[in-house]
């Protein structure tokens, strides 16, 4: 900012661009609300079908989500303008009276090129002797001067800098970044240039005090768009990866517990960072995408953690943070293709004795981060959107998954085709796989449309968010797990069950229309309406069957589906009370459809304890027991709109199940189950730890019989006209009748056999 500029100064212009902002502002934040209103929860609430469903719900969804940051990036601009031009105009004001000021004390003030002189204006021959020596005053008047075209080009710069990068957020469409003023912003900007100084800096050279500070910057710009692209694009790929392996190598000399407390919160707090930096679509944060992406398979040439690859690296890093879909499959495309040719039956380039680059701090004992794809894996669990694409169903797919050839290819090699090895300290649980756990948080994610660790409150506000997309990988993994492999595909990847259970309890709406019917016919849309959008996954009679029966062989699969199954079945029941004859045989449809599923998961769990320790042993009865308390899990269930969030064992880890509700809300038939559910768990609190209730499969066919009859004397209770009317039809009976049908008189038929060694 130069003299004459400041001092002619016309802020017309700047004047009319903060009201045409400001104009901008208001029309925008009523276009957000229409759009909002008008068009997204219209949108929601309609009955799409087809291609409507899969496409046209989608898109609308997206563009009131563009109104929305079009306005938020307008709002903010418009501060920011605000904030420029009334400091622009302070700094105007201080420049003319600096200048009239002078004027009083005869000094005079021009403009030379881009700067200016401060003269005495008292020609030196008519000054009298004693006048005293001007130099002073005019040194004075020549810095207050400068002092403020320093601070009015500070402005200008700092409004400009900022200006520039929200507009690089986005080349399409627009930025969701917010700022309360254009000086919140700049600090931001400033602080992150702080922050890359000290990764800039040798990482043993870096102490515990410059640790905590960084870690306090990134802890509080987390989230923040202009802090973590300007951090990122300043510090760079290969030199962020050193450092962090340089402070997380925990063999390092004079490494202390206090310094690994920092490399642990360094991880989580760079690997959100990075995250919400790949969200932007700046120049230079495409080339840092690109960069690090080709930096994967190579070592990074350094003496920490065994001189790690990028993959090795980033993929510690990515455990946490909402990273941009596109740079998540494109990443994870060339670790699946470099760890395709390296991986296999003999020495694992990844787990082995020479690679000690333990840079995972959470979960450490059975996860040290030495397999990159565990890293990978669990950035999906939390990126539903990355995940869904990154396994989404192949072109040319029938309108059943019956082929490995309608598998996605990463899918096919996840399950099927790689070695996985336990990445497990000396106090790690033997055995454990920490990849097939993280394997199961994706295809979690990629199915339900949420992280796999979401709370509860998120479900119940967040609502049904299954799609078309996510069911084609639902027919994917139900096809996989369902097929002649499915048995000891299971047994083998005892990790997978908790994942597998819920996403199976996520589409049981799904799995009970795909068993109703007479095979793949008959079937009544009525009875198990399509939840979201007019579309479902298709598994065929056959594909829904063996896929349950595979799921009961386990005892945590088993446990979950039962009761998501179970709370489906009474979210039905709410919404067809036996008022009508309609409402009638739909709730006696939802009945028989609930005891044929139970029929097929506990046949396939009594027919797995027998395979696993005999039949009628004490430890096939004491898994049996276990089994037939499922009922208790339910304790803690928290409705929502179209949705139920089930607080399923392992919840702390993995979130909790998603199954879906026939109704907006849970009455009084879901709200039976739950607090029967507490009753049951608050009996099981006061039971001897070391009591194992122990049951023979006649006992424990009896007891799912029991359940049945529960629903059944709930749903009739309080209609005496249309419980008569059942049990003239005998309902009870045949609800029996179908159940036990679906038991030991039907092991040749009802899916799967159990898995044998």
């Amino acid at each position: 900012m130069n003299f004459e500029t400041l001092f002619h100064a016309n802020f017309s212009l700047l004047d009319d661009a903060v009201t045409d902002w400001a104009t901008l502002v208001r029309n925008l934040g009523e276009l957000k609300k229409d759009a909002e209103t008008d068009l997204h929860q219209a949108a929601d609430k309609a009955n799409w079908a087809g291609m409507n469903q899969q496409v046209s719900k989608e898109f609308i969804g997206k563009t009131a989500g563009e109104f929305a940051d079009a306005h938020t990036q307008a709002s903010t601009i418009h501060r920011i303008l605000v904030d420029a031009l009334g400091e622009l105009k302070g700094y105007h004001r201080q420049l003319t009276t600096a200048v009239e000021n002078g004027r009083k004390k005869s000094l005079s003030v021009f403009p030379s090129g881009d700067a200016f002189m401060v003269t005495s204006s008292i020609p030196p021959q008519t000054a009298a002797a004693s006048e005293p020596d001007r130099t002073a005053d005019v040194t004075a008047l020549r810095d207050e001067i400068q002092g403020i075209l320093d601070k009015a080009t500070e402005s200008d710069n700092s409004a400009g800098t900022v200006l520039k990068a929200l507009a690089d957020q986005s080349k399409l469409g627009f930025s969701d970044a917010r700022y309360k003023d254009r000086d919140s912003a700049a600090k931001a900007i400033a602080d992150a240039e702080a922050a890359a100084k000290i990764l800039r800096k040798n990482p043993h050279d870096v102490t515990n005090t410059e640790l905590t500070s960084l870690n306090s910057m990134l802890a509080k710009y987390k989230t923040d768009p202009l802090f973590s692209e300007k951090f990122a694009t300043d510090v760079g790929p290969k030199r962020l990866l050193g450092f962090y392996a340089g402070i997380a190598d925990p063999y390092q000399s004079g490494y202390d517990p206090a310094r690994g407390e920092q490399a642990k919160q360094l991880q989580k707090n760079l690997g959100i960072t990075l995250g919400r930096a790949t969200l932007s679509d700046s120049d230079r944060m495409a080339s840092w995408k690109k960069e690090m992406i080709a930096l994967g398979q190579n070592q990074l040439g350094i003496d920490d953690a065994s001189n790690p690859t990028g993959f090795g690296v980033m993929s510690n890093l990515m455990r946490f943070g909402d990273y941009e879909d596109q740079f998540l499959n494109d990443y994870g495309d060339k670790l699946l293709a470099y760890d395709k040719k390296v991986n296999g039956e003999g020495v694992n380039l990844w787990v082995n004795n020479v690679n000690q680059a333990d840079l995972n701090y959470w979960g450490y004992k059975n996860d040290r981060g030495r397999d990159p794809m565990t890293g990978f894996l669990q950035a999906l669990g939390h990126n539903p959107g990355a995940a869904t694409e990154f396994f989404e169903q192949p072109d040319g797919a029938g309108s059943t998954v019956d082929k490995d050839s309608e598998v996605n290819e990463h899918l096919r090699y996840l399950t099927k085709e790689r070695v996985w090895v336990p990445d497990i300290t000396l106090d790690g649980d033997d055995g454990q796989v920490a990849g097939r756990t993280s394997l199961g948080h994706a295809l979690k994610a990629a199915t339900t449309g949420y992280p796999y660790d979401a709370t509860a409150e998120a479900v119940r506000t967040g609502g049904e968010r299954r799609t078309a997309a996510t069911a084609a990988v639902m027919e994917q993994v139900a096809y996989l797990y369902g097929s002649a492999d499915g048995p000891k595909m299971l047994h083998d990847q005892p990790e997978m069950a908790a994942s597998l259970g819920q996403m199976a309890g996520a589409y049981i709406d799904d799995i009970d229309y795909n068993l109703s019917g007479l095979g793949d016919h008959a079937r009544d849309a009525g009875d198990f309406p399509a939840a979201y959008g007019g579309t479902r996954a298709n598994f065929g009679n056959q594909g829904a069957i063996n896929f349950l029966s595979v799921l009961g062989q386990n005892e945590t699969s088993h446990g979950i589906v039962t009761s998501m199954q179970h709370v489906y079945t009474a979210s039905l029941l709410d919404a067809h009370p036996p008022t009508s004859a309609t409402s009638y045989d739909r709730g006696v449809d939802a009945l028989s459809m609930e005891a044929e599923a139970r029929g097929i998961l506990d046949h396939a769990r009594v027919q797995q304890a027998a395979a696993d320790y005999g039949a009628a042993t004490e430890d096939a009865n004491k898994s049996l027991g276990r089994s037939a308390d499922w009922g208790k899990v339910i304790a803690g269930t928290v409705v929502g709109v179209g949705v139920a969030a089930l607080p399923v064992p392992g919840s702390t880890a993995a979130g909790v199940a998603i199954a879906p509700i026939a109704a907006d809300f849970g009455g009084e038939a879901v709200n039976t189950f739950i607090g029967h559910a507490i009753d049951k768990a608050v009996d099981g609190a006061e039971a001897k730890p070391d009591e194992q209730v122990q049951l023979t499969s006649q006992q424990f066919y009896s007891k799912g019989v029991d359940t049945l009859g529960e629903s059944y004397e709930n749903y009739f209770s309080k209609f005496q006209e249309a419980g008569g009317r059942a049990d003239s039809q005998q309902v009870s009976q045949n609800l029996k009748t179908i159940y036990e049908a679906t038991g030991s008189s039907e092991d040749d038929f009802r899916g799967r056999a159990p898995y044998k060694d």
